[in-house]
């Protein structure tokens, strides 16, 4: 259906609902980022940034009806979760941050899945005792963990909300009862990784093949999917729903079917809560940089930015290809930290003090030659800035592979959500329960409990541990304590390194957020270093190559950026990802004019 139809059918469907008097629809949306900044009358309007064009426009219809971000972001990630199966759902998990304009107060809703009570460090090793390829783990009901997308939608909406909690799965509703017409990127997914889905029970579960394949094995160009719409109902009468009764035993019916049958339990998912935290924050220069505790990975973008800035030469004033090499160690060492120590810290001491402390971050700046690379980049020792016992761990070499979509908000009050929500791995677990498909967010944990030499690793499985996520949703304020930045991407371990190219591009070298999106993708991690080979320069590749650098230039790199940028007159500048379908919508909020 044509998106401005679409738009104009959800808002008469909130409408409806009581909650505005409408005719039509003025909204504003850019559906490529065709300019290097969204339109400038954006003052007291609020802005949506996602990476699909129907999510956008039921975000700013939600806005244009008097929501709050919260609200933007209920009605939201469940139209991803129609719309973008590959990246995230309600069958899954993420972060929101939350900035609250009345207050300049920054909270974190942490709705990471928890192994089941019967989970094992061993879990994914087969019977010879070696770890299950990824294939085999990621396609399992041991791979899927407790979602806790909608208990943290839930709690955001209980502290933020405006609008009535059943209003606002109205759009998803609709659309999943309608049809939709399958997107490109999605119709891409179908195509490359229908080898991947079961096609026949000896290899699992086939609802998901069966949703997008016509019986000739031809791909559903418009998909139905009334289960979904059940679901959606189901919720909207209560979050509850969703962790007890017959959905939930559903989902653990789905988790426990042959082959590799997983343990979850109705008493996991009744016993599941997201959590409201205090954000992780860190200054740099004269603003205040803030992130999601652990099991996210954030502490490690808090730790590459201070340590460029004690960086020799990561200056505005420098050389930008000097500035690259900078920044590409700054990432080694951020990853090597990042890699040993974070897991979740309910389960294992985590050295988070010390990661962040500056004169520690001075430490490891002090590791990066100006002049060239340094052959093998080893994590630091955090500890000695620590009031705790050190705990050795060994290295952990986890796939946290690319599923995953992030979007960001602004409400016309001023108030920000930055959400990062993942399913994991494309398609998830690709086994399904009530129209959604399942994560396989376990794949997270390591898949040996030590490594090569024996050493016990922070992130091995646990029993209601939550595994490590590189989800790293950010919201930077001014000098003033006041909202200046919301950023975020999905994927895998890149996601730190995407998150962070932004944060760079803004903050250092004065880019607006469309063209900070725009840069070349670059990862450093151990002794590779990839960089995005369509849109880096020669120039830029051989600055990495002579530093020393193990160049690899890639194809292309999986990110989907949303950035929002305040300005100093309180207009609005967004940025959206030309890598996937994003979109940037800008409410009218003209009542009068529907």
């Amino acid at each position: 259906m044509n998106l401005k139809i679409r738009l104009k059918t959800v808002v008469v469907a909130l409408a409806t609902a009581g909650l505005i008097a409408c005719h039509s629809s003025k909204s504003n949306v850019v559906e490529s980022p065709t300019t290097d900044a969204a339109p400038e009358d954006t003052q007291n309007r609020g802005m949506v940034v996602t990476a699909n064009p129907l999510a956008t426009e039921v975000g700013v219809a939600i806005l244009e009806a008097g929501g709050s971000a919260v609200d933007a972001a209920v009605a939201i990630e469940s139209v991803l979760s129609l719309v973008e199966p590959q990246s995230s759902g309600l069958g899954g998990g993420g972060f929101m941050l939350h900035y609250h304009n009345e207050t300049n107060r920054i909270d974190v809703y942490d709705g990471r899945e928890t192994a089941p009570a019967g989970a094992t460090a061993d879990m994914f090793l087969n019977e010879n005792g070696e770890a299950m390829r990824f294939l085999e783990a990621k396609n399992s009901g041991v791979s899927i963990g407790v979602p806790g997308m909608v208990s943290l939608l839930a709690l955001a909406h209980k502290d933020h909300g405006t609008l009535p909690w059943p209003s606002l799965f109205e759009p998803a509703i609709e659309l999943a009862e309608d049809g939709f017409t399958v997107s490109p990127r999605l119709s891409n997914f179908q195509e490359r990784f229908k080898n991947n889905i079961p096609d026949t029970l000896n290899e699992g579960p086939t609802d998901l093949y069966q949703y997008f394949y016509n019986q000739d094995g031809s791909a559903k160009k418009i998909l139905v999917n009334l289960e979904y719409a059940n679901t959606l109902r189901s919720i909207s009468e209560s979050p509850e729903n969703f962790y007890r009764g017959d959905l939930a035993k559903e989902i653990v019916t789905a988790a426990n079917a042959k082959p590799r049958a997983g343990s979850l339990s109705v008493d996991d998912l009744a016993n599941y809560q997201a959590r409201k935290l205090e954000p992780l924050c860190t200054s740099y220069q004269d603003k205040t940089l803030c992130g999601p505790p652990p099991p996210s990975s954030w502490v490690a973008v808090g730790m590459v930015m201070g340590m460029l800035e004690q960086a020799p030469r990561f200056t505005e004033e420098s050389p930008q290809l000097r500035d690259w090499t900078i920044f590409g160690e700054a990432l080694r060492l951020g990853y090597a930290d990042r890699d040993q120590y974070v897991a979740d810290d309910e389960f294992v001491d985590v050295p988070l003090a010390g990661l962040l402390n500056q004169n520690y971050l001075a430490l490891r700046a002090e590791e990066i030659n100006p002049d060239h690379a340094v052959a093998e980049v080893l994590p630091g020792d955090p500890w000695a800035f620590e009031n705790i016992v050190a705990k050795k761990y060994g290295k952990d070499s986890t796939i946290d592979m690319a599923g995953t979509t992030h979007f960001s908000v602004i409400d016309a009050e001023g108030n920000v959500v930055a959400m990062t929500a993942s399913v994991e791995s494309v398609f998830g677990s690709t086994r399904m329960a009530g129209g959604m498909i399942l994560n396989n967010q376990l794949t997270d944990f390591a898949r040996t409990p030590v490594d090569a030499e024996g050493q016990p690793l922070a992130n091995a499985a646990a029993p209601l541990k939550r595994p490590r996520s590189s989800m790293s949703p950010t919201i930077v304020l001014d000098d003033n304590g006041e909202f200046f930045m919301s950023t975020g991407s999905p994927g895998g371990n890149s996601i730190i390194s995407y998150t962070l190219k932004t944060l760079v591009g803004v903050l250092d070298w004065g880019l607006t957020p469309q063209e900070a999106v725009n840069l070349p993708n670059m990862v450093a991690r151990d002794d590779s270093v990839r960089i995005e080979r369509d849109r880096a320069s020669a120039d830029l590749i051989n600055a990495l190559n002579n530093y020393g650098f193990n160049v690899t230039e890639s194809q292309g790199e999986n990110s989907g950026l949303s950035v929002i940028v305040q300005m100093p007159d309180g207009g609005l500048e967004g940025g959206v990802d030309p890598r996937r379908e994003g979109t940037i919508g800008i409410p009218s909020h003209n009542i009068e004019d529907y």
